[in-house]
């Protein structure tokens, strides 16, 4: 089987090591030839492509694939993609993230690819959108999804919010987790007195880790002064922040003018997410968006409960009294009491460790090997029906 991967930036973020995972198990796995297309993927949030055997998967850089819409490079690019596909003939295009999403399936679509999908790593539209806008990217998407054969949903959470927004009956998705490497969180607590060492962590102090993107919508604005708060009840609250974005001064001068007790390690490489998160008590998670953020699962994985807000897929692993808990997006109040709450519970010993059959389940669950499988499946499926049948325009 042939198959391009389009996704518009391999910067370190959870889509992209979803889809590099991807590429190398299809290619490694089932002998299926792959292509993995990308836009520019350099600044602040590091490149994928430069780390964890990228190599291994052949890519092609289409410069004009950028986030920002910019109309004359958006025709350019739909062009480059055009040309990209015909060279390659692919039995099979994936799309990942809202621009390549939008210029991969009609460029795909437009030449007659047998199969086209698209993962909703996350929905492009929001609550946190002016009016104009939101109603601009929910038409792109429902316009998008008639120009492809069906949609994978991270979560779904993801598919009810596309199915109720209009974008395509629910017939159309599928839900298949974002997959990761997750022995190395099963087997994190080896490295626990190591990585707290390093992290100059004493016995008294208690880590709370935070992991995402210095960026808007992040939540990072929220957190902080619900960690200050909790500071005056909770003593040796140590706050490791993990990663970088464009606000990472503006968040890092909040938290010195808050005199908040913290660690930036800023941009890590994902194999060493494990050891961060082995030295964790608690990790937390303010984003107000997402489809479902990986960090849950793999604290999770890893034997630390997580508190989250309370959006999107996140209460598909975090269940209250089990593997954490869920606050509702943008109370700070209830944020910084349920951080005090859990820690308390954690210390004293009131809260019983995650339990190992969770562990496993949700190991089980978003194992990229696994989820590969259940796309490559997805990809055969599709064909043997026919969906669309190869009409020669790629020749």
């Amino acid at each position: 089987m042939r198959v391009v991967h389009i996704i518009t930036r391999m910067v370190v973020g959870g889509a992209q090591e979803n889809t590099l995972l991807c590429c190398r198990d299809l290619k490694q796995e089932f002998g299926d030839e792959v292509l993995l297309v990308t836009g520019p993927g350099k600044g602040p949030e590091g490149s994928l492509l430069e780390t964890n055997g990228a190599g291994e998967v052949p890519a092609q850089i289409v410069p004009s694939l950028c986030r920002a819409i910019v109309p004359w490079a958006d025709v350019v690019c739909y062009r480059a993609l055009r040309s990209v596909i015909r060279r390659f003939r692919p039995d099979v295009v994936h799309t990942h993230s809202a621009k390549a999403g939008i210029l991969g399936r009609a460029a795909a679509w437009s030449l007659s690819v047998p199969v086209v999908i698209h993962t909703v790593h996350g929905a492009p539209f929001h609550a946190y959108q002016n009016a104009i806008s939101r109603t601009f990217f929910r038409w792109c998407e429902r316009w998008a999804a008639k120009r492809c054969h069906h949609m994978i949903s991270v979560a779904n959470a993801m598919t009810e919010l596309l199915t109720t927004s209009g974008v395509a009956p629910a017939d159309r998705f599928s839900t298949i987790y974002s997959g990761m490497e997750v022995e190395p969180f099963l087997l994190s607590h080896r490295l626990r007195p190591a990585a707290r060492r390093k992290l100059s962590l004493t016995d008294s102090d208690f880590a709370l880790v935070a992991i995402g993107r210095l960026a808007r919508l992040k939540g990072y604005e929220l957190l902080l002064p619900a960690i200050a708060r909790a500071s005056d009840q909770l003593s040796g609250l140590h706050l490791i922040i993990v990663g970088d974005g464009p606000q990472r001064s503006r968040i890092l001068q909040q938290a010195e003018a808050l005199r908040l007790r913290y660690t930036w390690l800023g941009l890590i490489p994902p194999d060493e997410i494990p050891s961060v998160l082995a030295a964790a008590d608690l990790v937390v998670h303010a984003s107000l968006r997402e489809g479902l953020a990986r960090v849950l699962p793999q604290a999770i994985i890893a034997g630390r409960h997580v508190v989250s807000f309370d959006i999107d897929g996140a209460a598909e692993v975090v269940w209250p009294g089990k593997t954490g808990w869920l606050v509702p997006p943008g109370d700070i109040r209830r944020l910084s009491d349920t951080i005090v709450s859990a820690a308390h519970g954690i210390r004293e010993r009131t809260i019983a460790p995650i339990d190992a059959r969770d562990r496993q389940r949700l190991a089980n669950q978003f194992d990229h090997r696994n989820t590969t499988r259940q796309i490559r499946a997805l990809y055969q499926t599709l064909l043997e029906q026919g969906r669309r049948p190869h009409q020669g325009k790629m020749s």
